[in-house]
């Protein structure tokens, strides 16, 4: 995934990702204009026997979107194509990033039912490695669209839907790039509405004793533990009438920029520096941000800024196995000498009917682990996995993780639809790379 702005870089050749864990060094790269340029410069690379990757603002941790071959950047295959208001859905450009579509659609009084909780990303980047947000009854980007268009390994423009080449549609709304380009998305959009967003601490035993109900209770439920800690943030988003009432301006700065941004920044430089340090500073941080409640469109809140890097691994567990799998990862954290600056995130999602979908066909919750960039993660990640994988977790694809296709095939009902699939529309394996090698099969 590439960037407009600077969240990539492209140094002597050499393609990095965001978060640093990834950099590879191209053959060639293209910058299409239109989805006929795309299509020509899929059939020059067949012709010299190159592997083609597209790239958007590289907030994929793992190696997904790698390539020592063609790399395409999607920067000028941006901007919206069309709204419908009668069928409800706006048709995209696959490079645009989330946050200008967000800005669009309000602009035009619209809005996507969730979101993730950044938009940095490229709307085909996105949906492709299954980003989500939080949500009882809807979480996913990818469930979200009605229809793809994508370039495939012949250099064809093939578009899907529920009705049009619906096997293609199942499987290529996250299709890790393995079946395709994608070069255009259709969402379902909605009428703009209002959020009512209340943020409030509570302790990590409360939440896991009352989870269900919270879940319940909530449009959307998400909540921050702080390992070192007892401590959690909760936040709970559900629908409001109104009026509208955003954070005020120096307050919304203070807390959102200075407190966990800027604060939050120095304090993992010590914490890198001296990791002796990192429970007392979690215990400061977990007390950090007070309680508040506020009332906004959904992109101001279900999004917020992210300004200090690090890396990230995050698996989906089935719904009703969250509790005892957060209460084993408190229990490996507080017996290891592990010293963590990072919050664990818990965010959940609706079953859908994806193909390999994170929530395909179970209720799912996600538990995310970070380290702060720089900081020796392997332990804590591997810790973490195997506690993950003793529930049947499901790695988010664009995040660390070490499974391959032996242990996907397991927990995934209809990986060998996906795989069926790879096989016809790209036999030759245009779009491969190591990653999918390993997540797929050869």
């Amino acid at each position: 995934m590439v960037s407009t702005t600077s969240t990539t870089s492209a140094r002597n050749g050499t393609w990095r990702n965001w978060g640093g864990t990834v950099s590879v060094r191209p053959a060639r790269e293209v910058t299409p204009a239109s989805v006929d340029e795309l299509a020509d410069a899929v059939r020059r690379a067949a012709e010299d026997g190159l592997p083609v990757k597209a790239v958007g603002t590289g907030h994929s941790f793992t190696s997904i979107a790698a390539t020592e071959g063609l790399l395409v950047r999607p920067q000028l295959l941006t901007g919206i194509r069309r709204i419908d208001r009668e069928a409800g859905t706006v048709t995209v450009e696959a490079g645009t990033p989330l946050k200008r579509l967000n800005a669009a659609l309000a602009r035009e009084g619209l809005s996507l039912t969730n979101m993730g909780d950044i938009m940095e990303q490229t709307v085909s980047g996105a949906a492709s490695t299954g980003t989500h947000g939080t949500g009882r009854e809807s979480a996913s980007i990818a469930a979200q669209i009605k229809g793809l268009e994508l370039v495939t390994a012949d250099g064809a423009v093939l578009t899907c839907s529920e009705k049009e080449n619906p096997d293609v549609f199942a499987a290529a709304r996250i299709g890790l790039g393995a079946l395709g380009i994608v070069t255009a998305i259709t969402f379902a959009v909605e009428p703009l509405f209002l959020l009512n967003a209340r943020e409030e601490p509570m302790t990590f035993d409360r939440v896991c004793a009352e989870f269900d109900a919270l879940h319940a209770e909530n449009e959307h439920f998400e909540f921050y533990w702080f390992p070192h800690t007892g401590n959690t943030n909760t936040k709970r988003n559900n629908r409001s009438a109104g009026p509208e009432r955003p954070v005020p301006p120096l307050r919304g700065w203070f807390e959102d920029e200075f407190l966990s941004n800027g604060v939050f920044q120095v304090a993992n430089w010590v914490g890198r520096a001296a990791p002796v340090t990192i429970p007392a500073i979690a215990q400061i941080s977990s007390r950090a941000l007070s309680a508040r409640t506020y009332t906004d469109i959904p992109y101001r809140v279900f999004t917020s800024p992210r300004r200090v890097r690090f890396v990230e691994m995050e698996y989906a567990v089935p719904r009703e196995a969250l509790v005892d799998t957060l209460r084993e990862l408190k229990t490996m954290v507080d017996r290891s000498p592990l010293r963590v600056s990072f919050p664990v995130e818990v965010r959940t999602a609706p079953a859908d009917d994806i193909t390999l979908s994170t929530a395909s066909g179970r209720e799912s919750a996600y538990v995310a682990v970070h380290m702060f960039k720089g900081t020796p993660y392997q332990r804590y990640f591997t810790a973490a996995e195997r506690i993950f994988t003793a529930h049947e977790g499901r790695p988010h694809w664009g995040k660390i993780h070490t499974r391959d296709a032996e242990y996907l095939s397991r927990v995934y009902p209809r990986f060998g639809e996906f795989v069926a699939l790879r096989d016809r529309l790209d036999p030759e394996r245009r779009f491969r790379n190591d990653y999918l090698r390993r997540v797929l099969g050869a």
